[in-house]
C-alpha cells in the first residue's frame, strides 16, 4: 500500500496519475487480514462471492444480508486497504432511495468505507443520489456480470461509444472511481487518459489506473475455470488438495496424532 496512513476515498482518488492502484477481493476475517497485511490499497467485497464462494454460476443469487455479512467479517480483519462494498443485485435498481436504503445497511452494519453498483448513463440517478447522501459511489462499466442474461454472456465489451458515455457520466454523477470490466486495452488505455477519477481494470488491459483481482483466481484456487485475463501468482489449490491427502493418509495409517500431539 502506498504510505503508512489508512486508506481514505480522497486518498484513493489522489493516487490516480501518482501510482498504480492494487486492489483484490476478500470475503473473510482470515484472507482480508492476510492481503491488507500485504499492502493492497483496495479490497473490494464483491458480489463474486456468489461464484468463487458459494458456488453459483452468476452473481445474481447473492443477497444484501449475505453481502453485509460479509463486508463485516473483511473490515473487522483490515486497518490500513480501503473497503469497497458491491450493492447486490437488484437492489438498486428500483430507485435512488432504494439504492440508498441499501448503502446506509452496508456502511452502517460493517463499517466498510464505500459501495460499487453497475452500469453508467442509466445508473446516474443513482450515483448522484447516492453522493448526495454521503455514501461514496464506485462505478462499474464494460462487462457488468449483474447483466449477463441482458448482456448474452460474459463477453468482451467494444462499443467505444457506449463505453466513454457510461464512464463519464459516472464521474459526473459523482463517481470517485470506475471499474472497467472486459473492454478493449486500448478503450481502457483512452478511458483513463479522458476520466479524472481513477480507473481500475479487469480483463481491461495495463493502461488502466488500476487493477483488481478476485483473490481465489490469483492464489490460483479457481482451476481451469479461471478467465483469460487472470495470472495466478500462486498453485494453492494443489498446495490444499496434498496437504489434506497427507494428513488423509497420517490418520489412516496412525501416524497421526504422533506423541508429540498428544496430552500426557
Amino acid at each position: 500500500m502506498t504510505g503508512s496512513q489508512s486508506m481514505t476515498v480522497p486518498r484513493f482518488r489522489g493516487l490516480k496519475g501518482k501510482t498504480k492502484i492494487a486492489m483484490v477481493t476478500a470475503y473473510d476475517f482470515p484472507t482480508a487480514r492476510l492481503v491488507d497485511q500485504a499492502g493492497v490499497d483496495a479490497i473490494l467485497v464483491g458480489d463474486s462471492l456468489a461464484m468463487v464462494v458459494q458456488g453459483h454460476t452468476t452473481t445474481l443469487p447473492v443477497a444484501l444480508e449475505e453481502m453485509i455479512y460479509h463486508a463485516e467479517m473483511v473490515a473487522r480483519a483490515v486497518s490500513h486497504a480501503l473497503i469497497v462494498v458491491d450493492l447486490p443485485f437488484p437492489t438498486y435498481f428500483a430507485n435512488p432511495q432504494a439504492a440508498i436504503d441499501a448503502a446506509a445497511r452496508v456502511l452502517k452494519r460493517t463499517h466498510c468505507h464505500a459501495v460499487k453498483l453497475e452500469g453508467g448513463s442509466e445508473q446516474a440517478p443513482t450515483i448522484e443520489a447516492l453522493t448526495r447522501a454521503g455514501i461514496p459511489v464506485m462505478g462499474h462499466v464494460g462487462l457488468r456480470p449483474q447483466s449477463v442474461h441482458q448482456m448474452g454472456g460474459y463477453r468482451v465489451q467494444r462499443d467505444v461509444e457506449r463505453l466513454r458515455e457510461d464512464a463519464l457520466t459516472a464521474q459526473q454523477a459523482g463517481a470517485f472511481s470506475v471499474v472497467l470490466e472486459c473492454v478493449p486495452a486500448s478503450a481502457a488505455e483512452q478511458l483513463s487518459r479522458l476520466l479524472e477519477i481513477p480507473t481500475v481494470g479487469i480483463g481491461a488491459g495495463a493502461g488502466c489506473d488500476g487493477q483488481v483481482l478476485v483473490l481465489h483466481d490469483l492464489l490460483g484456487l479457481t482451476g481451469e475455470t479461471a478467465p483469460r485475463f487472470v495470472k495466478a501468482y500462486a498453485d494453492l489449490a494443489g498446495t490444499i488438495r496434498q496437504a489434506v491427502q497427507t494428513y488423509c493418509e497420517e490418520v489412516r495409517t496412525g501416524t497421526f496424532p504422533d506423541a508429540d500431539r498428544s496430552y500426557r
